[in-house]
């Protein structure tokens, strides 16, 4: 191989890898963009639409979260977490009541009637994930969400820390 292609083939490489496809950035805003679309529609119907689905979520897995514990999870502000609890209690699909370990403090849980409900949006969005996803095999979708979890769960502790760390 002569020096010129070789210098050829580098500058091509680099090219390459600057195109728009190998852009994490772009590829981010495309999926994100496209999931916030099919996403939305298919939680439209819930009260606060994408953020009482994900309310809903983080409540279904295991033990009662504190209003402040369960706005610091979904990245919610407070004072909207409160009115969007405020919501999803109006409409019977969750239920607040003191936390046995402070008085102060208030537990958030799903009800059954929140059960059926996320269990009745989760399938429409599966159908909706789907579309979407629908150029991967599954065990590259299942990867994909287990990197992503990953990636959110650093960004997430990323952004929690430098405010934590100022108190």
């Amino acid at each position: 191989m002569s020096s010129a292609t070789s210098e050829h083939d580098k500058r091509r490489g680099k090219a390459e890898d600057l195109a728009l496809e190998t852009d994490l950035g772009w590829a981010i805003r495309m999926v994100s963009a496209a999931f916030s679309r099919v996403a939305t529609e298919s939680v439209s119907e819930l009260p606060g639409g994408p953020r009482g689905y994900l309310v809903l979520v983080a409540l279904a897995g295991g033990e009662p979260p504190s209003q402040l514990a369960l706005a610091k999870e979904v990245s919610l502000d407070r004072t909207v977490m409160t009115y969007l609890l405020d919501d999803l209690e109006a409409h019977e699909l969750i239920t607040r009541r003191p936390d046995p370990r402070d008085r102060r403090a208030r537990q958030v849980l799903i009800t059954d009637t929140g059960r059926t409900r996320l269990k009745q949006v989760r399938h429409g969005l599966s159908a909706a994930e789907a579309r979407l996803l629908a150029d991967l095999s599954d065990q590259d979708a299942d990867q994909l969400r287990t990197l992503l979890s990953r990636v959110a769960q650093t960004a997430q502790r990323e952004s929690i820390a430098p405010a934590e760390a100022d108190c």
